[in-house]
Order: structure tokens, then C-alpha cells, then sequence
């Protein structure tokens, strides 16, 4: 399919030849300027005629016979703003793009449709991907020539921005059938290469989970930890996966690797030691030099990385960075009214890094002698600054605060004390993040996405859960503002969410889910993403409080989400609906990659719900996406982390732990600990309290309204498929259960 593509796509790469371009600097408003997405707002004053994705663009190209130029990218990309200023606001070549093409802007986080189509396409003729993406189509939006970020002018052999613009425009001219002949084709094969369709009677077995765990421990870097070489990227598909591979074989590899990973990220320079979170990836092997925007998606899910490893350890270690993690958020990245933003930029000021970056003397001029000298040997301060690996020359004299000796090693170089050395590291933080705080800050992404806060509505339910209710000392690389955050604090948080996206985004009456809101405007019908993630978020944030119109209305959306992206005849979830404005395919993505598939989270969700409803034809539409992506996971099970994970709750007979108690009294909180302080990802929890939540539990499964406190105490079942247990009132006898269960 590559070779293919690739033949065809050569016919356009060898009409390209060097010119040269200027620049002016004459400011310009365009279409853009109506958008309320801040990466189209960017583009706004650009000399060129930008038109956002729709139909007055697809329109004008058609009455003009114009290709298209497609521009794909997103507000925080660094590369992005790098093409901007040298060819977007480049007069000249804005001039050649207004007078051969018709421009148009998308924003990859609001249409990650159209960005999946296009980008499917890139990777095929090019075998590589990335933002900013650029892809020329013909007016009725078929691809025929793409890549990602090109320089302005001709460098090293290597065409310009402004000569591909022009040879493609004279291509158009000369040989538009043959241009329209093999678009259609590629087309063609593209709609072949993304069918897939129901392998009749597959079901998963245990040894694919083997299959998958050996796939990902071949790409294990162990020197520094990750699965994969550099740029390091922190899947964390890949870590909720292994950790379930080790509940069900004990394997310690498995968790070593994982484990180790997760430690090295967080000593890493990816890691913000100042402010907490972390940045996108690393581009060199040790988690050193970062890529430094700030995604949201990647704080929740990381957040749940550590989450996991303390139930798995009991470290305190890394539940104060998931702690770090979720403080960042409530701090930088959460509005007034409750709801979660995208991004924080790499940039500020123009330039990459600036605001987290510093200088030796920066540092030896804001604290004093000695806590300078400690401070520098812990984060490997250098006088010629620390970044080994800068392949752009972007961090000369610049150091990026990474954990390079422990604190007993520092200690012992000062001849002082674990504690007070750890202290003094600690003060020092202080300092300079309040001094850094006064730096102009990156550019905040502040839309907010229903997908994305659907996972950090899980990061902050399950912190809820899982996090010890005593404040555990500071870990040396946390931030120190603000102090810990009491437990309520993340449950409020995830509820305050959840509120906010059902009051704002969410149509009661069509039961239609909006993606996208900014500035009091909710835009763009859901994807499959943005209805699985927020249906998980619902089923954790249910578990986390037990307030039972969480799960009533993830229900709702659930047979909604069914209605629109469901493929009845070949099986799995399309990522749009029928309802779309043009696109050329209809894909089904089952690719695990910096965020889940939609695939693979409902695929899970599917599996909880039946557990939670007896409701056996959710299990079995569950079955169906395994069957769908058959021959993918038989073939590339590591490319489906988290399909993974649902085949293995899909293997297990999932325990359905019920407490019968009110969920806020001592005795039923004594409970829930001993569920929560153990790693049991193949399990659903329920509350019989009593009252309504009880009763609209029982209308799904009618043996839960039999289910009483014993002694006036908070009681447990531990049941499967609906059949009890012996229910006890004891929490060392809860333990004991569950303990015998994960032997």
C-alpha cells in the first residue's frame, strides 16, 4: 500500500525545483478572524486568504477548478508557529498561495477527522507524519501531494515552501487530468487500506496478551526506561498494559520495566520540577531535553500511570507525583467554571523552552551560596548549560532541571543530612518557581474538549479513590505551590467537570454530545472519542462518588454513541458519524497511540457497563470490536496496548464488588480502602446504600435490592456474574478475600 501511494505521490515530488521568496510584513485580517479555536485565531492577521474547513472553501475551489493547500496543526505546536513566521506571513508566498490555491486551516484538536484522514494519507506516501501538516487536494478534497513542515526557500537540495507552491500550480496547469486520475486512485487505495471488517467467530486468547507483552518488551530502551528509541514519547497505553500483564502473570519484568519508566520520566527534564505536569516528549533517550508544550491528555493519563504504580508498590514516591500531576492542573489548567483547558505552549516569547529554562547564574544569583551549590549538583546545573542533546542549538547556556544525583548522594557530598538537604532542594524550588512565575508565561490553549476532559475527569476520579487521605512528605522533584490538596478536592473536581461538559455541551433532548467549547460557545458534534472518553470518565467518577446519575447518563450516552458511529454490518466504531461535511473515508481507528483509540476505550466501557447492568449484549458488542480488529491484533498486538486491556477484562470473570453502606459514613469508607489500596483493574464497584442509587441499580440486576448491611454495618459482596459470596462487615476479612481473588 506504501509502495503504491509512494509511486504516485513521486510524480508530483519531481516537479519540484528551488526558487527563492521574500518577506513583508503588511498586516492582514482573513476568515479566520470569525473562528473561536485559538490555533485558527493565530492565523488570523496572515497575509494569506485562509479559509477555515467547510463549505464556502470546498465551494470556491470547485467555481475556480483551484486545488486546495490543507494546513493541519494545532496552538501549541512549536514547528507550527515556526512555519508561520517564515511562510505564512510571508507576503510573497502568501501572494502565490492566494492567486493559485484556495487555503484552508484546521485545527487538528477540534477536527481530529479531518487531521486522521489527511494524516493516514502522509504517512502512506511519505512514511512519516507530524504537525504542521501540509497536504494539496483537488477541489472535491482528494489528496495528492503531502507533507509536514517545509522550509521557505530551497535548502540543500531540499525544494522550498514557495517552489512547491509553484510546481505544484504549474503541475495543476499542465497536467491536472493525470493530477485528478492519480488522486482518485490513491483514493481509492486509501479507502481499501482503512476498511476493516469483522473476522466471524474470533475470540482472544490469552496467549495475544503474551504476543503483545513480547512485542513491547523488544522496543524496552533500558537504560533510561521507555518503550522505543528517541524522540521518547510517554505512552501511557503502553504502561496501563503492562501493569494489568503483571496482575494476571505475576511477571516482574513486566513491572520493572514499568516501574523504572515511570521513575525515570519523573526525574527527567520532561518532568517540570518547578510547576508540576509534564511536557509532550523528550527528544533524546534519558527524558532530558523536552518538547516543552503541556497537553492535557497526556496529565491525565500519566496521572493514572502513577496512580497505579502506588497501589501496585504502596510508595509514597508516586502518589506525590500523581499528586504534582493533578495540582499542576487545578493550578494552570482548570477555569473558573470547573472545566479542564487544552494546552500550554512550548514557546513563549517565540521561543522554545524560554520560561522553564535556566542560566547557571540566574540560579547563583536567587539563592544563596551554598543552597546554589546544593541545588546545582542535584539537578546537574553546568556553567555551559546542561542539554547534551539540542539538535536545533536551542539551549546554549540553558540548563533543564533533571535529577542527575540522589539526595543521599548530595548529602553526603555536603556533609549534611538527608533531611536537610532535602529541605534546602525544597526551598530552593520554592524560590525560583516564584521567580519563573514572573517570567512571561506560554501561550494557554484555554477551548476546552470533551474527549480530554473526559480522561482527566478519570485521573481525578480515581485520585479520589486511590490517593492515601494523609499528606505523605514532599518527594525532591515536586513542586512546592501550592501544598497538597486534600481528596475532596480531586472529587470536586472531577464532578465540577462532569457538570460543567452536561450543562454546556451536552443536548438533552437529541442526547448529542458537543466536542468543543470556548468563550461561552459550545461547536462541533462529538466524535466516537469524545463519547467514550467522557462515558469512562462517568463510570470512574460513579465509582469515586457512588452518585448514580453518573452512570445513568453514561448509559444514555452509550446507546447513543451506538446510534452514531456503530457500523452494524462490519462491526466496531466508526470515529464519525454519517452526519460529516466531505470527508473522503470513514475510519475506524484502532491505533493506541499518545491518546487511547476510541475503539479500545469502549471496547472497555462496553465490558464495565455489562458488568454493571447485566447486561450480557454489551458484553457481546464488546466481542464484536475484538472481532473487528482481528487481524490487527493478531498481527500488531503492541500497536493496541489498550485493546489489550479490555481483552484482558474480557478473559477474566470480573468480580462485582457491592458494599451495602452510605457512601460517606466511616464504616463503609473503611471498605472502600481495602478495595482501593490493591491494584484490581478487572473488577466494577457498586453501592447499595439504601435509597435511590440502590434502587436504580436494581432495575438492571434485581438481586442487588436484597443486599442489606449486617450488624448496622457497612457490608461487602463480593459477587460474579451476579452470584455472591458470604458477605462480611470486616475489613481485614474484605482484605483477606481480595487478596485470595488476585492469587
Amino acid at each position: 500500500m506504501h509502495k503504491q501511494l509512494g509511486r504516485a505521490a513521486r510524480f508530483f515530488v519531481s516537479l519540484l525545483k528551488p526558487a527563492a521568496a521574500q518577506a513583508n510584513t503588511v498586516k492582514h485580517t482573513n476568515r479566520l478572524a470569525r473562528e473561536k479555536s485559538p490555533y485558527l485565531l493565530q492565523h488570523a492577521h496572515n497575509p494569506v486568504e485562509w479559509y477555515p474547513w467547510g463549505e464556502e472553501a470546498f465551494a470556491k475551489a470547485r467555481k475556480e477548478n483551484k486545488p486546495i493547500f490543507l494546513s493541519v496543526g494545532y496552538s501549541t505546536c512549536h514547528w507550527c508557529h515556526v512555519m508561520e513566521r517564515e511562510s505564512f506571513e510571508n507576503h510573497e508566498i502568501a501572494r502565490v498561495m492566494n492567486e493559485y490555491f484556495v487555503a484552508v486551516k484546521v485545527d487538528r484538536e477540534e477536527r481530529p477527522d479531518v487531521d486522521r484522514v489527511y494524516m493516514t494519507f502522509v504517512q502512506a506516501t511519505t512514511g512519516g507524519g507530524g504537525w504542521p501538516m501540509s497536504v494539496w487536494l483537488t477541489p472535491d478534497l482528494k489528496p495528492f501531494v503531502g507533507g509536514t513542515y517545509y522550509p521557505p526557500e530551497d535548502q540543500s537540495g531540499r525544494p522550498g515552501f514557495r517552489s512547491i507552491l509553484l510546481r505544484i500550480a504549474e503541475a495543476w496547469k499542465t497536467d491536472r487530468d493525470k493530477i485528478i486520475g492519480s488522486a482518485s486512485q490513491m483514493t481509492q487505495q486509501l479507502q481499501q487500506y482503512t476498511t476493516v471488517r469483522a473476522e466471524q467467530n474470533y475470540q482472544p486468547q490469552k496467549t495475544l496478551l503474551d504476543i503483545g507483552y513480547r512485542q513491547l518488551k523488544n522496543s524496552y530502551e533500558p537504560r533510561f526506561g521507555g518503550f522505543g528509541s528517541a524522540p521518547k514519547f510517554p505512552r501511557p497505553v503502553v504502561l496501563n498494559f503492562m501493569f494489568r500483564y503483571y496482575a494476571r502473570t505475576g511477571s516482574q519484568d513486566a513491572l520493572d520495566m514499568t516501574l523504572f519508566t515511570l521513575r525515570k520520566m519523573a526525574e527527567g527534564g520532561m518532568h517540570d520540577h518547578l510547576g508540576g505536569g509534564f511536557h509532550r516528549y523528550s527528544v533524546d533517550s534519558e527524558w532530558h531535553v523536552p518538547h516543552f508544550e503541556k497537553m492535557l491528555y497526556d496529565q491525565a493519563q500519566l496521572a493514572c500511570s502513577y496512580l497505579e504504580a502506588y497501589q501496585i508498590t504502596h510508595d509514597p514516591w508516586y502518589a506525590q507525583v500523581a499528586r504534582d500531576v493533578l495540582e499542576y492542573v487545578l493550578r494552570d489548567m482548570t477555569a473558573d467554571e470547573g472545566h479542564f483547558y487544552s494546552a500550554e505552549d512550548a514557546d513563549s516569547e517565540g521561543v522554545e523552552g524560554r520560561f522553564y529554562v535556566w542560566e547557571q547564574l540566574e540560579i547563583a544569583k536567587s539563592l544563596d551560596k551554598q543552597t546554589a551549590e546544593i541545588f546545582s549538583h542535584y539537578y546537574g546545573i553546568e556553567p555551559n548549560g546542561n542539554a547534551s542533546s539540542d539538535p536545533h542549538n536551542m539551549f546554549h547556556n540553558k540548563n533543564i532541571l533533571i535529577v542527575r544525583r540522589t539526595i543521599e548522594e548530595t548529602a553526603k557530598a555536603f556533609a549534611k543530612s538527608a533531611a536537610e538537604t532535602r529541605a534546602l532542594v525544597a526551598e530552593a524550588r520554592g524560590k525560583l518557581f516564584e521567580i519563573r512565575a514572573q517570567r512571561p508565561r506560554p501561550h494557554l490553549d484555554d477551548k476546552s474538549l470533551t474527549a480530554w476532559n473526559g480522561l482527566m475527569i478519570s485521573a481525578f476520579a480515581r485520585a479520589a479513590q486511590v490517593l492515601p487521605t494523609e499528606t505523605a512528605p514532599a518527594p525532591t522533584f515536586r513542586a512546592s505551590a501550592p501544598p497538597s490538596l486534600p481528596i475532596s478536592s480531586f472529587l470536586a473536581a472531577a464532578e465540577c467537570a462532569a457538570s460543567f461538559i452536561e450543562n454546556n455541551l451536552y443536548d438533552r433532548k437529541s442526547g448529542i454530545v458537543r466536542r468543543r467549547y470556548r468563550k461561552a460557545e459550545p461547536a462541533i458534534d462529538g466524535f466516537v472519542d469524545d463519547y467514550a472518553f467522557l462515558i469512562q470518565g462517568l463510570i470512574d467518577l460513579y465509582e469515586a462518588s457512588f452518585e448514580v446519575k453518573w452512570l445513568k447518563w453514561a448509559i444514555a450516552l452509550q446507546k447513543k454513541q451506538d446510534e452514531l458511529f456503530w457500523d452494524k454490518n462490519g462491526g466496531g466504531y466508526f470515529s464519525t458519524s454519517c452526519a460529516d461535511d466531505g470527508l473522503i473515508l470513514r475510519i475506524k481507528d484502532d491505533y493506541d497511540g499518545a491518546e487511547p483509540s476510541g475503539n479500545s476505550v469502549a471496547a472497555l466501557n462496553l465490558l464495565r457497563l455489562s458488568q454493571m447492568t447485566d447486561n450480557k449484549e454489551l458484553g457481546r458488542q464488546a466481542a464484536r470490536i475484538f472481532s473487528t480488529f482481528a487481524s490487527r491484533l493478531q498481527n500488531t498486538p503492541g500497536a493496541m496496548p489498550q485493546m489489550l486491556v479490555a481483552i484482558d477484562f474480557g478473559l477474566d470473570e470480573p468480580q462485582q464488588i457491592i458494599i451495602a453502606g452510605k457512601p460517606n459514613e466511616p464504616d463503609t469508607q473503611a471498605m472502600l480502602r481495602q478495595v482501593h489500596s490493591r491494584f484490581l483493574p478487572n473488577k466494577i464497584i457498586l453501592l447499595a446504600d439504601g435509597g435511590s442509587g440502590q434502587k436504580t441499580l436494581a432495575e438492571h440486576m434485581e438481586f442487588i435490592n436484597s443486599l442489606r448491611r449486617v450488624d448496622g454495618k457497612a457490608t461487602a459482596y463480593l459477587c460474579e456474574n451476579c452470584v455472591c459470596r458470604l458477605p462480611t462487615n470486616d475489613p481485614a476479612e474484605l482484605a483477606s478475600a481480595l487478596d485470595a481473588r488476585a492469587k
